[in-house]
Formats: structure tokens, sequence, C-alpha cells
């Protein structure tokens, strides 16, 4: 009983608006249908009566297209209402599933189905047979008299008028000349001072009264010879003539002669002509292969056969298929020219024939199907308009509506293509006459699977996306993103080599400038560069960056984006070039660790996750608005070269990912601000200097060993060791391990005790009484460096003037090591400076 009650309200929402739309769409297209033929019924005096039947009968023949139109919109109108009203959520929330609730309407939109099967069979022929019987009717009625001033006029049949003048309130005409053509020509005028006119009621006949004026007429008749001329003069003070009228009333014949056209026909007759135009084209066909068959030029004439008569004899003529000379060849060809001339007459005429029933034929079948199928189109038009309204969730005449019209057109677009199509025989008048429902059918049933399901669309996000991607991929067919790339070290090789990988069109590569280094002051180009020249990619290497002829170059290569990894600080007139702008790759998770270098002072803070970002380039260093971010872990054990290759992979995918966006015009940008949490504090990553590679002994053990792995493998920290009154000698650490305090002990032990002396065990440990800086050995296989709070125990080192080697190779060429001290640097000053 609850279901019933909500069925019938959701009948009565949907049966209002049903008929509403229905009279409206009536209306719009009966006011299309009488601009159409507004030319044929103006003038003509037509009654209100003619033409108030004239367009009845015209809102009829729309009635096949305003059917489904209405089916759409009354049935999106009504869920969406229940969907803008939270009616539906309601009902779903009471377990009533979407199917449940468009069921009632379903159910309608079947019947109204049936209705439109029966109005498209039994009202619309009719209609159409009136429509073509009141057009011929129309059209023999001749226009209204209406005598304009200043002119001949001839619409009266047999005489021309010309008037000078007329009162329009008493319809007095003055200066009336009248030509009478009747009998032997221009032989009768009449002058007038004035005249008035009036029709009879059934504009069977015209009374012209004329005053104050002439008759002229010639009234003799010439003879051979006769050049003699006789004029019969009559003056008048008031005269009337009546002239009589055929065709200026409107008549009404009988509808019954269009009664054939395939359009006015029902079912029946239309299955009896199909029936008959089939039997006809066959008979036809049948009697055009036997006249061809029984054509002479096929025939051939038999020879008398002598066999059976016992009489034979050789016969033997090497010349008889041979002919005699050129006269009689040029005689046998003419005779087949002409054979092969009548035989393709007689096949165009044949041809033309069929073709005159096929093309009947295909437009009966045609007609007969489509009927079928316009009935069909209110069904479907039901699998749209009902999951649009549970979608969009708005049923009043905005976005759903809207979106509502434009399949209406696309049913309406296809409609008339596949008749089109099939009256043409480019298609089939199955295929033709169904072509919408073909079409629309599949959209219907998708809608109403994502309404079922409960698929939230009304942000469209995934048509959005999808309709980005194709004008992504018709641009990189059409015309390809012309994209500038800058950079300089390794680390911006991997996302231009993966750029290029995916087709992408980089049209040029900016990178610093050759600069000699090392001992011999050799050129050294910048790993970017390489890469670009191997793969033929044009490079600018500008000095300054603010260069007028830099500029002017790089505006030559008309680029739409800028991509920029590891370079130097771009000026505005560089990034603001481009019309879809400039990104960076960051090698941080921005807004932490911004500046120059991002992978050393993550390591040397100890961080244990950093990651790469794609931020949009700004006047300030690394504040833009940030596209994409991707993070990794940092293990205890990773150095800055490690961190350096995880990131290369990782910022080389997210470049391109951000290219793919930015080209689709599918990224946004967040504000940095918004990723800092509560009371973050931002930690910046400036330039490396020497005195941040120098350690200083005095720091904790963690941080210096965060300082080593952070520095290596470039640019390295270092430690001076010194003898007592020596020069101290630089000592680059690469690699090296926190000492634990037992080994530290044996190491402080062992450093105790006098040359040759055997170790004696000692309870307790001396590790709190070192000095920082101290170097403890063996000489051979451990060198430890002791700090604030431990020792560092170094692994892999290089000192000045050698190669870098592990620590059992540097000990075996380094005497006495135990002798030297480190000498206190300048590194936890510099790190606190980051930390102020």
């Amino acid at each position: 009983s609850g279901m019933k009650k909500i069925d019938k309200f959701i009948l009565t929402s949907f049966i209002g608006p049903f008929f509403m739309i229905l009279l409206v769409v009536i209306f719009i297209l009966m006011m299309q249908f009488l601009w159409v033929y507004i030319d044929e019924l103006v003038g003509k005096g037509l009654s209100l009566g003619i033409v108030a039947e004239f367009l009845f009968w015209g809102s009829c023949t729309v009635l096949p297209l305003a059917l489904p139109l209405a089916t759409l919109l009354a049935s999106m109108m009504t869920i969406g209402n229940m969907g803008e009203n939270n009616e539906l959520i309601a009902l779903k929330a009471a377990g009533v599933s979407v199917l449940r609730v468009m069921l009632p309407i379903l159910i309608a939109s079947f019947f109204i189905s049936i209705g439109t099967f029966f109005v498209i069979n039994n009202l619309v022929p009719v209609s159409y047979n009136e429509i073509f019987t009141l057009r011929d009717d129309i059209g023999k009625t001749k226009d209204e008299i209406k005598i304009p001033s200043g002119t001949f006029y001839d619409g009266v049949d047999g005489y021309v008028l010309r008037v000078g003048s007329r009162n329009n309130k008493t319809g007095m005409m003055n200066d009336v000349m009248l030509y009478d053509h009747h009998g032997n020509g221009n032989t009768r005028l009449t002058l007038a001072d004035s005249a008035i006119m009036k029709m009879s009621k059934d504009k069977s006949y015209l009374t012209f009264r004329m005053y104050n004026g002439t008759n002229y007429q010639e009234t003799n008749e010439k003879h051979y010879r006769d050049t003699s001329l006789q004029l019969q003069k009559i003056d008048f003070s008031r005269q009337e003539m009546v002239i009589a009228l055929q065709n200026y009333a409107f008549q009404k014949s009988d509808s019954a002669r269009y009664g054939d056209q395939v359009k006015a026909l029902p079912l029946e007759k239309l299955r009896t002509q199909k029936d008959s135009l089939e039997a006809m084209r066959d008979s036809t066909k049948a009697q055009q292969i036997f006249s061809t068959a029984a054509s002479y030029i096929f025939t051939e004439n038999k020879q008398l056969d002598t066999t059976d008569c016992g009489i034979t004899r050789n016969f033997s003529d090497p010349g008889f298929l041979s002919f005699k000379d050129d006269q009689a060849t040029a005689q046998a060809l003419e005779r087949a020219a002409d054979n092969a001339r009548q035989l393709k007459s007689n096949l165009e005429s044949y041809e033309f024939g069929a073709f005159d029933y096929t093309v009947r034929l295909r437009w009966t079948a045609l007609e007969f199907l489509r009927r079928y199928g316009q009935a069909l189109a209110c069904f479907i038009m039901f699998f749209i308009g009902a999951p649009l309204g549970a979608l969009i969730r708005k049923g009043g005449i905005g976005v759903s509506a809207i979106v509502s019209l434009l399949f209406f057109v696309l049913y309406w677009i296809v409609d008339i293509t596949g008749v089109k199509l099939a009256r043409d025989g480019s298609i089939s008048t199955v295929l033709g006459a169904f072509a919408s429902a073909v079409v629309l059918l599949p959209i219907g049933l998708f809608l109403t699977w994502k309404a079922i399901h409960d698929t939230d669309i009304s942000n469209m996000d995934s048509i959005k996306n999808w309709w980005r991607k194709v004008k992504s991929m018709l641009a990189g067919i059409f015309k390809k993103t012309r994209i500038v790339y800058m950079g300089t070290p390794d680390f911006a090789v991997a996302p231009l080599q993966t750029l290029l990988e995916q087709k992408y069109n980089i049209v040029g590569v900016v990178t610093v400038a050759d600069k000699p280094s090392g001992r011999g002051q050799k050129v050294n180009e910048s790993a970017v560069k390489k890469f670009a020249v191997g793969h033929g990619i044009p490079v600018l290497q500008p000095v300054k960056l603010k260069d007028p002829e830099f500029l002017k170059q790089l505006k030559a290569l008309k680029a739409d984006l800028f991509i920029v990894v590891a370079f130097r600080m771009l000026p505005e007139e560089v990034w603001g070039m481009p019309k879809l702008g400039t990104f960076n790759l960051h090698a941080a998770l921005l807004p932490q660790y911004r500046g120059a270098a991002p992978i050393n002072w993550a390591v040397i803070n100890g961080e244990t996750r950093t990651g790469v970002t794609t931020f949009m380039i700004d006047k300030d260093i690394d504040t833009g608005g940030i596209i994409l971010r991707q993070s990794i872990n940092i293990s205890d054990t990773d150095t800055a070269g490690d961190v350096h290759d995880k990131l290369m992979g990782i910022g080389a995918e997210l470049v391109v990912q951000t290219t793919q966006g930015i080209i689709e015009r599918n990224v946004d940008t967040r504000t940095q601000r918004s990723f800092i949490q509560g009371s973050e504090v931002l930690k910046p990553a400036p330039k490396l200097s020497r005195e941040l590679c120098h350690i200083d002994w005095n720091d904790t053990t963690k941080q210096i060993y965060n300082l080593i792995r952070g520095l290596s493998p470039y640019p390295a920290a270092f430690t001076e060791l010194v003898k007592e009154g020596g020069i101290p000698t630089q000592l680059k650490i690469f690699s090296a391990e926190k000492v634990t305090a037992s080994a530290l002990d044996g190491a402080l032990r062992q450093a105790q005790r006098p040359a040759g002396m055997v170790a004696e065990p000692v309870e307790g440990t001396v590790s709190g009484t070192t000095i920082s800086g101290k170097v403890l050995t063996d000489g051979k296989t451990y060198l430890y460096i002791t700090t604030a709070d431990g020792a560092i125990s170094l692994k892999d080192v290089q000192i000045a003037g050698k190669k870098r080697m592990d620590i059992k190779a540097f000990l075996a060429g380094f005497r006495e090591p135990e002798t030297y001290t480190a000498t206190a640097g300048t590194s936890k000053a510099e790190i606190a400076k980051t930390k102020a």
C-alpha cells in the first residue's frame, strides 16, 4: 500500500509535466511548420477556419517528433525534482532502489510508446493526406486583388488597370485607366476621374463602378488593304462594369486523391503496396531477362544437320572463317558495334525501369519500418531522461534540461541521417529506420546502469578527464606542444630522456656555459648538454639569462612550455615567456628545503623521508604553486648520492605526469602554505660551502655521521690531520660509521697501553674522558676520530694528492697515524645558522 501511494505520486508528478511539455513542443514545432508554409497562406484571403484546419493537421504531423521529446523531458524533470528535493535519497534510505522508483514512469513510457505507434499509424497518415490536399487547393487559389497606385496591375484576368491615387479610408480610386484585352487585343480603353471596386461575398464576380469618364473602343474590322480606322467614344458620368472571377475563392476538393502517398498510407496499405511493388519488380526483372535472352544479338542460326540422313562428306575450306578483304572486315566490325550499342541502350532502359521500382520499394519499406522506430524512440528516451534526472539531481529548466535537449538533438540528427542514407540506398532500410535506436539505446542503458549503481557524475570529472585526453590526443596529432628543457647535472638527464622516450616535442635545451676545469683547464660540458647534442636537440648556453641575444634566440623557439630541473634561478623575462608557463622539479618535499642543495641538507638533518615536487615558477625562489609531490624513504646508511639516484627515477616520472597534466589543462596548484602542518618549522637548503664541509669534531656523533653522508660523494666532508708543530693535511671522508661504546673503550685502552705491554682487564669504561678530534687506530684495520659524545670510524677516505681508498689501504701508507689529531672545523656553526 505504501508503494502504491509512492507509485501514484510519481505518476502524478510525471503525467502533468508530460502533457504540458507535449503542448509546448507541439506549439514550437507548429510555429516552425507555419514558418515553412507561410508564403503559401499569405495573400490568399483564406478564412480563419481554413488556416486553423491547416495548422491542426500540421500539428498532427509533428507528433512523432514531439512525443519522444516530451517523454525525455518529463521523465528527467520528475526524477530530477525528486533528487533535488532529497525525496530520492529518502526513498533509497528506506531501501527502495532507483530502478523501483523509475518503474512507474517506465510502465507509463511503455504505454506512451504504444499510443505513439497508433498515432503514427492512424492519425499521422490522415494528417499528411489532408495537408497534401490543402496545400494543393491553396496553391490553386489566386492572390487577393490589391491594386497598387501609380503602376499597371494585371491581377484581374483579361484586364490591366492603373490607378493614380487611392483614398484608404473610403476606398475611392482617382485617375483610373482600364484596358480590356478581351476580343481582338488591346482595343478597349476606359478613362475615369474616379472609381470604386467591390467584390462579391463568394468572390465569383467583381463590380467596378466608375465616375466621370470616357470609353474608347475600336469597332471597325480591318480588311486587306483597308487602312481606315473606326473609333467609338462614349462619355459617362457613372458606369458599372461586372467582371467574372475564377479561383479567387478557396474551394476544398476531395482529399482522397493523395491517399496513395507513402506517408499517407497506414501499415496495412503499406504492406500491400510493398508486396505489389516487389511482385511488379520481379515480374519486370523476369521480362527484361527474357527479352535480353531472346534478342537476336544472342541468337545463333543453326545449320541443317544431315548426319541422320547417312549422307556425309568432308568439308575443307581453310579460309571459311576469314574475311575476304578490308571492306568485309569493316562491315563485320560495324555490325558488332551496332549490336553492342543496341544492347547497351536496352540495358540502360531496363535499368531505369527497375530502378524506379527499387526506389519506390525502398521508400515504402523504410516508411513501414520507421513507424516502429519512432514508437520505440519514446521508450528509449525514458532510459536517457530518468537516469539523467537521478544523476544530475536537478529537475528545472537548467543544466539537466540542456543536456536532455542535446541528446534529443543527437536523436534527431541520427534519425534524419539514417533515413536519408536509407532512401539513397547507402545503408539498409532496417538500419536507416532504427539508426537512432542503435545509437541511443547503449547510451540510455549506460546512464541507467550509472543511476542504479548510484554513481555520482554530477561533477562530470570523468567526462572532463576523458575530454581533456581527447583534446590532448588531437593536439598531439595536429600540433604538438613545443617544450624547452633547462637543466645542468646528471639529475636533470633522466627527466629529459624520459620526455623524449614518451615522444614529447623538445625543441631546445638551455644549460650552463662550458667552463674549463681540472689541472689541464680542459673545457667541461654539462651532462645535459652531452645528452642533448647526442640526440640532435638545439642547445643554448647563455652566460647571462637576461642577455638580449639569448632572449631573442629563446623566443624564436616558440615554446609553449618551459621545464626546469636543477638549473639557475630564472628572471621573469624567461619564465614568463611560454603561454603554458614554466614549472620546476625540486628535489625535496616543498615547502621544506627550499634552496640550492635540498638532497644534501635532507640527509645532513637526518630526515627519514624526502621526495620530489613540481611547482610553477614565480618571482621568488621555490615558492610557486605546487602541482605534484612524490616521496621516498631515506635509510640510516643512505648517502646524498644514494638519495640522488632514487629521486632521479621518480623525478623523471613526476616531470612526465606534470607535463601531461599541463598540456591537458588538468592540473590544480596548491599554495605551499597549505602543506605546513601546525607549528612545523621550515628548513632551508642553502648552497654548500667549504665551511660546512670542514668537520667540527666538537659536534655529536650522530650529526657528524649525517654530515658525512649528506656531503658524499660530492663535495665530501673533510678534516685536517696535524702533528704537533706540523702542517695540517686535508683528508676527505666519503663514508664512515658510528663507533659503538664497546669498540671505543677497546680503542681507548689500546691507546693508553705502553708499547709491547699486554692489555689488562679494566672495569667500566674510559670513553667519558676522551677529547674531541683524537685519532684512535691500530695502524692497520681501523681509524677512529673522537667526537663530543663518541667516535666516528672512517671507512672510505682520500688524502690530499692521493686517490680515494678504503681505510686499510690508507693506513698501510700513512705512518704513525696515532700521533695526529683532527683540527676543529666549522661545520657545527654552519649547521646552527640554518636553524637560527
